[in-house]
């Protein structure tokens, strides 16, 4: 992948130090929702470097949240540098605006990854901060925080969740044998990368049908994070070990609209072939994951990864990119994303 031109004024220590932002913000990455997962570097004149990041809900943003520790460790926060992967806020919400905490405390560059969409700052911040005097810069590694905040930036962009498309599949396509049956389809550390994907989501779902022919349960067990939200497409039977979950129906993108209003930002789909097929046709899913495992069923008579009619001719095919592909123990885990080519609608 082609790296974005620096903007300018841009140095190698503003990339070092937004880089550890970043990796700042992966490690509260289950805690923020429904806010941003940011993360926050201080970089103080006299040398001393302070991190941040966002804290749960109702808790300090990054930005306030590096600022608080710089002067608990007795720093001198004036003339600093801040680096943060998201602009800073400039409305009053559950804590106050960021960008006048950073001028109050005399912060004199701030250095940004991205803007923020959400109506609510919009660049106001990075407004109020030069209206301040601030030196602003915008747009660090922005290729790399845009995709670590995606689910978000998609969220405030269109109201609706960012929607991941979990496959598990076998080598020839299919996701369950002629009777089926499917457990298990790939290894132990690919199911236990499932549960971390669940922690990483706000929310999972599934349609009926898979409640009621696997009866899971769709918890975080293998990995330390907090359960997503259970939807179930349709009626869960009473008993099932999916309860307590949201039970929805309708078409998908209402059922979309409606998680993203009520401050769901992600979506995990873990449905069978139909519901997969159902996302993928409606054009709604913005991340296929996909587990393949080194096994043939060697017929055509198992079930398919997408349960439904498909593209007519190769010419009309869904294309999109491979943007990782990492080894699970006998298994590969492979991330498609949308590429410019791909089609609005189209089957494949």
């Amino acid at each position: 992948m082609t790296e974005a031109p620096r903007p300018p004024g841009v140095n190698d220590d503003d990339e070092r130090w937004m880089r550890r932002a970043l990796a700042l913000a992966a490690q509260v990455r289950t805690r923020t929702s429904p806010n941003p997962w940011v993360g926050c570097v201080l970089v103080c004149a006299d040398g001393r470097v302070v991190d941040g990041a966002t804290s749960p809900p109702g808790g300090h943003h990054a930005e306030a949240d590096a600022l608080r520790q710089a002067l608990a460790a007795g720093a001198d926060v004036g003339g600093a540098t801040a680096v943060t992967t998201l602009e800073p806020c400039s409305h009053h919400g559950r804590t106050p605006p960021c960008a006048d905490a950073l001028i109050d405390a005399g912060v004199t560059r701030v250095v940004v990854g991205v803007a923020d969409p959400d109506p609510q700052v919009a660049g106001r911040g990075l407004d109020r901060l030069e209206a301040a005097g601030v030196e602003v810069t915008v747009g660090v590694l922005a290729g790399d925080v845009e995709r670590q905040l995606a689910p978000y930036l998609h969220h405030r962009r269109t109201g609706r969740p960012w929607v991941t498309l979990k496959l598990a599949a076998t080598l020839d396509g299919r996701t369950a044998a002629p009777d089926g049956s499917s457990r298990w389809i790939t290894g132990d550390e690919a199911r236990t990368d499932v549960h971390r994907e669940r922690a990483e989501h706000d929310a999972v779902l599934v349609g009926a049908g898979t409640v009621r022919a696997d009866d899971p349960e769709l918890t975080v067990r293998r990995v330390d994070g907090p359960d997503p939200l259970r939807v179930v497409l349709g009626s869960a039977p009473e008993g099932a070990r999916v309860h307590p979950c949201l039970q929805l129906s309708g078409e998908l993108v209402e059922v979309l609209d409606h998680l993203g209003g009520s401050g769901v930002l992600s979506v995990l789909v873990e449905g069978g072939p139909t519901v997969a097929h159902a996302f993928h046709s409606a054009d709604l899913v913005d991340r296929y994951l996909l587990y393949l495992a080194p096994a043939l069923l060697g017929g055509d008579d198992g079930r398919p990864v997408l349960a439904g009619p498909g593209a007519p001719t190769m010419a009309d095919a869904w294309r999109g990119r491979f943007t990782s592909f990492e080894r699970l123990g006998d298994d590969l885990r492979l991330e498609v994303g949308r590429a410019p080519t791909s089609r609005p609608g189209g089957v494949g």
